[in-house]
């Protein structure tokens, strides 16, 4: 007898999948032709030496909306997400093709000054990497190197950094303390206010609460969430339900291939690849 599912039973699988995870999400369709764009990817290719790891890669990121990359280890979504900041320049190997633009310029062009564009798209690592420093000085360090010294507007900012990133009322009382005394989830909403207080324009989070308990994640979710009516949000997630929770637009990314892209709730409950749908089913590999 075959066991094998019809497409009408891989289907429904998708849909229930899908309905349980957009459950009480509030989440809605978005249309890309009526967002503003941020990022736009024009036939993006990436090489190790003589190694491709990103293949032939377009794709528009809309601005003040969270937009997660989900797919396999090895897929290519962090080496993406590095792009957009110009992080692979520290890889001697490293060669690219293609383009990227932020607000239609593109940011590898020779004349680009890369601390600046670091500083315009800002970064959040998987592993909280606060530095070892005291918690005020860690928010007003993105500053200092800027030339600011004036006390008061130090102090201004790094209250609304630490406000914005959900984490003032936790350590006020305790700013000249090392941040390594914090917990994970506390550093890791440090690093993201010491991302904000130079006023970036995009912040790349590259699986920001993978070693996170649920509590912590819970927190990183709902700061993401706030976030991004100030700011551009990246993702990268192995957390398909996290994607689905936190994003606005998803890219599936296989084999440093983009599979597909759109609204989050099209693409969790009507893909249009079947390599999609496998994937997000669990049917994959």
């Amino acid at each position: 007898m075959d066991e094998t599912p019809t497409m009408t039973e891989q289907n429904s699988a998708t849909q229930g999948l899908a309905a349980g995870l957009f459950e009480n999400s509030g989440a809605k369709r978005l249309n890309l032709e009526d967002e503003t764009i941020t990022l736009e990817v024009d036939h993006l290719n990436l090489f190790y030496g003589e190694e491709q790891a990103l293949k032939d890669i377009s794709l528009k990121i809309p601005k003040h909306r969270v937009t997660a990359f989900i797919g396999p280890s090895g897929c290519g979504k962090s080496t993406l997400l590095r792009c957009f900041n110009r992080m692979n320049d520290l890889v001697d190997s490293c060669r690219i093709e293609g383009s990227i633009r932020l607000d239609g310029k593109d940011i590898y062009e020779r004349k680009v000054d890369v601390a600046e564009l670091r500083r315009r798209v800002g970064m959040v690592f998987q592993k909280p990497n606060p530095f070892p420093k005291s918690i005020y000085e860690n928010v007003a360090y993105g500053l200092r190197l800027q030339g600011v010294r004036e006390r008061k507007v130090l102090d201004e900012v790094v209250e609304r950094s630490l406000k914005a990133a959900a984490l003032w009322d936790e350590v006020k009382d305790r700013l000249n303390q090392n941040a390594f005394g914090l917990s994970g989830g506390q550093q890791q909403r440090l690093v993201i206010a010491r991302a904000i207080a130079i006023e970036p324009e995009v912040i790349l989070l590259d699986e920001p609460a993978s070693a996170l308990d649920p509590i912590s994640t819970a927190k990183i979710e709902e700061l993401i969430y706030e976030l991004k009516d100030r700011y551009t949000i990246l993702i990268v997630t192995h957390n398909m339900q996290q994607a689905a929770r936190v994003s606005d637009y998803t890219a599936y990314m296989y084999l440093g291939e983009l599979i597909e892209f759109g609204d989050t709730m099209s693409l969790f409950t009507n893909p249009a690849q079947k390599a999609t749908e496998d994937y997000i089913t669990g049917r994959y590999g």
